[in-house]
């Protein structure tokens, strides 16, 4: 799980773009903290035993709030994997029924590979499904996933899901040491995809001041196949974001930079571990005028410096 970033969005903060999701429009709400994969990059893998989904009650007052005020469009269901949750199928159901418009689930996608519970989900109201791709093939993910035959299960989830109307998937691959030089591999090896709405890329960071696995990549080896692969994925008509990564390097496409996040409900110790990341440290910040770029980790700076060389600061 690689996890939300640490504001909420505001309708003023840059002018709008065309999107296929917008964050504002959705909450999210951790219901699970098991997983079945034991991925590399899970940033909450120290912390998974004593972080506490949230209590149905609060699903319940969630819900209330919706059906009262409409507030959102729709709702995330998440956690480490939330396809173990037993009651998945009545939460949405319930969500639906609140007014919900949406809803979707953050998943590596193995279940789906299974046509009946796949099918069940969407009898269920579940239309969208966030689904972590870690490699453009079986070596490379299952060596990110820790579980043999897992790029082969989620591959075929998301074939499954091809092939039903009215649902969307979207994608997510975290970029790490390991991953980016495939990542326009990546888009390629899902391009037959016809339901593929979105691809997403969240350059990883550790909770913690120090990158102790040694995932972090340079932002300099990153950026030729980042804005590679943001290319071609916008080429097969997806639309793109970015998570972590300074918009400087970016170059024309910046724009698919977006560090908001639905708002979000979750343990509150959860925060405090997340909040030891030290986001936002750039020599450059002060005359800056970017409002979505996160700067620089206190990890990342540890690494490879405060990379003024290489960073400048975006001029409106």
């Amino acid at each position: 799980m690689n996890g939300p970033l640490p504001r909420e969005p505001s309708r003023n903060e840059r002018p709008e773009r065309p999107k296929r999701f917008d964050n504002r429009d959705y909450v999210s709400i951790t219901m699970e903290f098991r997983c079945n994969l034991r991925c590399v990059h899970c940033m909450i893998e120290g912390t998974m035993d004593r972080l506490a989904p949230e209590p149905r009650a609060k699903f319940d007052e969630l819900l209330a709030v919706n059906a009262r005020e409409r507030r959102w469009n729709g709702i995330i269901l998440t956690g480490s994997e939330i396809t173990l949750l037993r009651d998945l199928h009545d939460l949405s159901r319930r969500a639906r029924a609140a007014g919900f418009e949406h809803v979707r689930i953050q998943t590596h996608g193995m279940h789906l590979a299974d046509a009946d519970f796949c099918e069940s989900l969407i009898d269920a109201g579940i239309d969208e499904y966030f689904v972590s791709v870690a490699g453009p093939d079986a070596a490379r993910h299952d060596a990110i996933t820790g579980v043999p035959g897992s790029f082969e299960k989620t591959l075929r989830g998301l074939e499954t899901l091809d092939r039903r109307g009215g649902v969307v998937a979207m994608t997510n691959t975290v970029v790490t040491e390991f991953s980016y030089p495939g990542l326009v591999e990546v888009v390629e090896r899902l391009a037959h995809l016809r339901n593929l709405a979105q691809m997403e890329f969240w350059v990883y960071w550790p909770m913690r001041e120090s990158d102790d696995k040694n995932l972090i990549a340079s932002h300099a080896a990153i950026a030729p196949h980042l804005k590679a692969a943001l290319k071609r994925a916008r080429a097969l008509g997806r639309g793109v974001e970015v998570k972590n990564f300074p918009e400087c390097l970016l170059g024309e496409e910046a724009s698919a930079l977006v560090n908001a996040q639905p708002q979000l409900l979750t343990d509150p110790a959860f925060w405090p571990e997340f909040m030891r990341n030290g986001f936002y440290q750039c020599v450059y910040r002060e005359r800056c005028a970017s409002e979505e770029c996160l700067g620089l980790s206190t990890a990342y700076i540890g690494k490879f410096g405060y990379e003024e060389n290489i960073l400048s600061p975006i001029v409106r």
